[in-house]
This record gives C-alpha cells, sequence and structure tokens, in this order.
C-alpha cells in the first residue's frame, strides 16, 4: 500500500483554505449586521441596508460553498 502524499497534500490545502474561507465570510457577516449607521449613545438603530446587503452576500456564500462539499461528498 501507498500513500500519494501529493495529493494529500492538495486536499489538505484546499481544506484549509476552505475553511479559513467560510470563518472569513462568517466574520464578516456578522460584522455587517453589528455594523450601525449611528455608533453614538443611545437607542441602537438597526444594521444599515449596507451592512445587511453584505451579511446576506457573505452568507449566501457560505450556504452554496458548504452545499457544494456535501454535494461531492454525496456523489
Amino acid at each position: 500500500m501507498t500513500i500519494d502524499w501529493n495529493s494529500l497534500a492538495v486536499v489538505g490545502v484546499v481544506g484549509a483554505a476552505v475553511a479559513l474561507t467560510v470563518v472569513t465570510m462568517v466574520a464578516l457577516a456578522i460584522v455587517g449586521l453589528a455594523r450601525r449607521p449611528d455608533m453614538g449613545p443611545g437607542p441602537a438603530a438597526p444594521p444599515s441596508a449596507t451592512g445587511r446587503a453584505v451579511a446576506g452576500l457573505c452568507l449566501l456564500a457560505v450556504a452554496t460553498i458548504v452545499g457544494y462539499g456535501l454535494y461531492v461528498i454525496a456523489a
């Protein structure tokens, strides 16, 4: 039995890159939802439209990446 070290390295690098990408996208979504138009004292304002759009796009990208990964595993 032999181990194809090149393929194992590719899987490790791609797995690490995807994990880093997913964590970064979720963090950006949280920041987008936390961003307020006016960060001064007083009652909290709802997130800005830009923040909600960024959060939505980031979460859509994460859902796409996770969905594709599950598709690859199941296929």
